[in-house]
């Protein structure tokens, strides 16, 4: 069943650049979206530090952890659907962890195969730690959804490798789903990828970036599942405040098909 995945973009947290908030007051605003992606009835949510900007690279600190548990395990206790978890950049092993312990469902994964040069730097795959770390702590009932040909990244090293060809190595590599974007966030990916995705995994696909009130049309018969976020926000952007009225106008675009 194809359904929509609403973001939960924590505020900055502990010692990050734009941090100004208590982790009190980033858990109270988490658990506000959450309230308000579930009254509309949408049935998946995926948390996300987006507000930590600059970024690091594949590790983050225990203050990041212990604040990003917390929201995980508030969002949980209001909202009973599916709930997925991203730690930005690319610490997967860290959102596994943490996913593992909130009883979450699922993480977002950055780097999962073939290296990218990201925002953050050089970035290797992880697909083999990580899978064992999965098996190590005991998490395998966590999803690893993964991104391929991620936003906002350099993917020359691998020109030679299409999207298809990412996707089925993901495939292959033990992943739970893929995830297709546009070069940046708040962009639509390319429809024409699509069909070839198609024909190289049998992965659910879902769209990670981009999607809006106007388009959902067009891209639903293309994924099994939409991520969205800065629509849904105040001008269109992801720093905004997420508003009631859009979440539950685009719920109820969904419902009609």
């Amino acid at each position: 069943m194809k359904k929509l995945i609403g973001m939960i973009h924590l505020a900055a947290l502990p010692g990050t650049p734009a941090s100004t908030l208590s982790v009190r007051e980033i858990i109270r605003q988490a658990e506000a979206e959450a309230r308000i992606y579930r009254d509309a009835g949408f049935p998946s949510v995926l948390i996300e530090n987006m507000h930590d900007t600059p970024y690091l690279a594949r590790q983050v600190g225990p203050e990041i952890i212990a604040a990003s548990t917390l929201a995980a395990q508030a969002v949980r206790a209001i909202f009973a659907g599916e709930i997925g978890l991203q730690i930005l950049a690319g610490a997967n092993e860290a959102a596994l962890a943490i996913a593992h312990a909130a009883e979450l469902q699922f993480i977002r994964a950055e780097g999962f195969t073939f290296a990218h040069v990201a925002d953050e730097g050089w970035m290797n795959a992880c697909a083999g730690p990580l899978l064992r770390y999965r098996r190590a702590i005991g998490a395998t009932e966590v999803q690893i959804w993964t991104d391929v040909k991620k936003k906002h990244a350099s993917h020359a090293l691998t020109a030679d490798v299409s999207l298809a060809e990412t996707a089925a190595a993901a495939e292959t590599m033990g992943a739970n789903a893929i995830i297709v974007t546009g070069r940046v966030t708040g962009d639509a990916p390319d429809p024409q990828d699509f069909d070839q995705l198609r024909t190289h995994t049998t992965l659910p696909v879902i769209i990670g970036s981009g999607i809006t009130a106007a388009n959902l049309a067009h891209y639903w018969p293309l994924a099994d599942a939409f991520i969205v976020g800065s629509s849904l926000k105040t001008g269109g952007h992801w720093r905004g405040n997420l508003e009631p009225q859009a979440v539950e106008r685009l719920a109820r675009i969904a419902a009609d098909f």
